[in-house]
Formats: C-alpha cells, structure tokens, sequence
C-alpha cells in the first residue's frame, strides 16, 4: 500500500506527496508537529498541517530570509528571529562575519527540540554556538522588552493561523521599528502571490506607513504554495536595491547570490500591483 501526504493549502487545491514513514508527532501547547519521511523532499516538517520545511529545499527559504537584510545593512552586529524555531534562518545569520549576538525568539520549545533531533542540518547552530541565545518566548513580548536593541529582525512565522496570527499585524510591526536601532532593517515571510494577496497587499502597506524604505521581493519554493513565495523588507535607512555588489559576499549559499540579490525585486506586474497604493 502506498503512503500520500496532501496539504490542504486552500479550500480548492493542494499537494500531494508520497512518504514512507511518520517519524515523530506531538501535540504541543500551542500545534500539532509532525516530522515525516518524504520520497521526493526528504524529511518535512509539518506543522497544524501545513508544510514548514523540507531536507531538499529548507535552503531557499532561509537563505532569501537572511542574506538579503543582512547584506543590506552594513554592520548587522545583534540580529533576531521571531519564530524560525527550525533553526535555518540562525544557520544562514552566523555565516556573517559582522554578527555578534543571533537570538532566537520562539514560542513553541518542542518545534526546536523536534528540529534538532530530526534536521541536525538545519538547526546546527542551535546548540553550542557561541553568537547564538535560544529563547522560548513569545516573540511579541520580547519585541516589547527590547527597544533600540536590534541591527536586523527577522519575521519566519508560520501562516497567520494560530499563534502566528499576532505577527501580521500592524501594532507587531510597529513593535518591531520600535525594537530597531536608528538604522534598522526588518524582513518578514509574506506567503504566496498566488492565494495571499490581500496578505501581502495589507502587510506592505502596513509596513510602508511605518518605515521609509519599504521593498517586496519573491523566491521560487516547491513545497511552499503555489510554489512563488514572498518576502517584505522594510528599512529605516539602507535600501537593498542601492547595496555595492562588491560588498555581497560568497558565503556557500546554494540560491542566493548577488545577482539574485536584486533579481528577487524584479516582480511580474500581478504582484508588483500589490505594492501600489
């Protein structure tokens, strides 16, 4: 008999995808996690039923997370992730050599537990390293605790359902500015072009109310909704189209680069139409 994951992304459509086995399943205080064994993509990591990550293509996400603030800022020295509690978005911030101080803010202790155990890869830098604080908090109030701290703050939440619902709105963001020194930079995961428009079209503008400089940029990954995937920078200085190629360093990255860097703001008119008032 053969084994199918689907996810039910809307209420119309969704993927499938053959597994072998269940490795793991917890139901936490705050979601159901579950780690299974994939034909195509290796491990996944499965969360409230929704797909997280994967072994084959974690890499997109959390480089197009990471390296595009952090080469925009000049001396990212204290960077935080809310959320990202696999552990990825940490792996990509310690590369630089520019970090000091990489906290993470998430609010559900067994999704780090689970990825540590089960995606090693991923959340290699999660134990033991030397610029990293792990934190099982609400990422909210550690915003709220922290004014004027942070060079970078990194928005990787879940969709916004359950306890991520509180990091699309407009008063988190607000938090976050907050949060940032004089010259900070925040990015955010901002879901799909394709089924989360009115999403993303809230969210930049949210964010364009806040910071002045405020950018989309989108990614190709396949295990992801509909396979385009976006993010929303928002600067209170630098502006990432404007960063010196020749300061975008090669760092083993096996998606980002520099011509990536700026290619990820070239957007098809359906979605750039999402960044206009």
């Amino acid at each position: 008999m053969e084994l199918w994951y689907t996810e039910k992304q809307t209420e119309n459509h969704g993927i499938t995808t053959k597994i072998t086995d269940t490795l793991y399943s917890e139901k936490t205080e705050f979601q159901q996690i579950d780690v299974i064994t994939t034909k195509q993509f290796g491990r996944m990591l499965v969360l409230d039923g929704m797909v997280m990550t994967t072994d084959v293509d974690e890499f997109v996400y959390h480089e197009m997370i990471s390296h595009v603030a952090l080469h925009t800022h000049p001396n990212p020295k204290k960077v935080l992730v809310v959320g990202g509690g696999d552990g990825g978005a940490i792996r990509e911030i310690v590369k630089h050599a520019a970090v000091e101080k990489a906290v993470l803010a998430e609010i559900d202790g067994g999704v780090i537990e689970s990825c540590k155990k089960y995606f090693p890869e991923i959340a290699s830098a999660l134990t033991g390293h030397p610029k990293v604080d792990v934190q099982v908090i609400d990422g909210i109030k550690h915003i709220h605790d922290h004014k004027g701290e942070y060079d970078v703050i990194m928005v990787d939440s879940t969709e916004p359902v359950g306890p991520a619902v509180g990091l699309f709105e407009k008063g988190f963001y607000q938090g976050i500015y907050d949060a940032l020194k004089p010259d900070g930079i925040m990015v955010a995961q901002t879901e799909s072009p394709w089924f989360n428009r009115d999403l993303i079209k809230r969210v930049f503008k949210d964010l364009k109310s806040i910071f002045p400089v405020t950018r989309l940029y989108t990614c190709s990954i396949p295990t992801y909704p509909s396979g385009l995937w976006s993010f929303t920078i928002a600067s209170k200085q630098y502006d990432p189209l404007e960063v010196d190629p020749a300061k975008i360093k090669d760092l083993g990255t096996k998606y980002y680069n520099a011509d990536v860097h700026y290619a990820a703001f070239k957007l098809p008119n359906f979605v750039a139409e999402l960044t206009r008032d």
